[in-house]
């Protein structure tokens, strides 16, 4: 089972439809598809909210409203409520980062619940009783809110890398071997030289420092072997010009 299936994000009585919409395509883009509205207003820009969620819109069709944070999580085991507040009750927030193993873990056996406050005020502490967990967003101290769909982006990014199913695209070429690599440098050194790009006395403290440019990162054979066409390239030019010059 994906326990993000089993994730909802659950806004509490949101004021802008953009920020709704918002909230939606970041879900979509982080694979959590279950929202919740608390007490949702009858005002809501819808036009708004469909342009913000371009083509995540479903997941607004698709939602569920409830009266109160209470019917909204009844069914949940963890509910972790965002706060950019601090207080008696709040001492315990931890980061998305530190609560997202928690929450997966969690929702691989029951459903959870990610509650987000309204935009002007976020959560009271009566939301705050009816979870489990405290979520804080870091940032700097002279300004701590951030907007409500940026919030939700933040959280929901961190329990979809945490869930291991992003899959970075690995090189399809293997690292280059030294031998290559010095067969490279070998033409490099040639190519500088022919150019004239400097001079013999001065060969190796310059091939050091090319050395050390290319030694910043991992040299593919394919990354190799463009290098080297590069340079056979300047030899070849620099002895085109030379016969022309005789």
């Amino acid at each position: 089972m994906n326990p993000l299936d089993n994730i909802r994000i659950v806004l509490v009585s949101p004021l802008y439809g953009g920020n709704v919409g918002a909230t939606c395509r970041a879900m979509m883009n982080m694979g959590i598809s279950r929202l919740v509205l608390v007490a949702p207003r009858s005002d809501l820009d819808l036009d708004e909210l469909r342009m913000m969620a371009y083509h995540a819109f479903d997941i607004y069709d698709n939602r569920t409203e409830r009266p109160t944070l209470a019917e909204a999580v009844a069914d949940c085991g963890l509910v972790a409520g965002t706060t950019a507040r601090m207080g008696l009750y709040r001492q315990h927030a931890r980061t998305p980062r530190a609560w997202a193993p928690h929450i997966l873990q969690s929702a691989q056996h029951a459903s959870a619940a990610i509650v987000f406050g309204p935009e002007d005020k976020g959560l009271s502490n009566d939301h705050l009783s009816l979870c489990t967990r405290i979520v804080q967003i870091p940032s700097t101290e002279s300004y701590t809110s951030l907007n409500l769909s940026q919030a939700v982006m933040l959280c929901a990014y961190e329990l979809y890398e945490a869930s291991g199913q992003f899959k970075p695209v690995e090189e399809r070429h293997p690292e280059a071997p030294s031998e290559l690599r010095e067969r490279m440098f070998a033409m490099w050194e040639k190519a500088l030289l022919d150019i004239g790009f400097m001079e013999e006395e001065k060969a190796m403290h310059m091939m050091l420092g090319l050395r050390r440019i290319l030694s910043r990162g991992t040299l593919s054979e394919a990354d190799v072997q463009i290098m080297m066409g590069i340079a056979n390239q300047a030899i070849w030019v620099s002895g085109e010009l030379r016969k022309r010059a005789e």
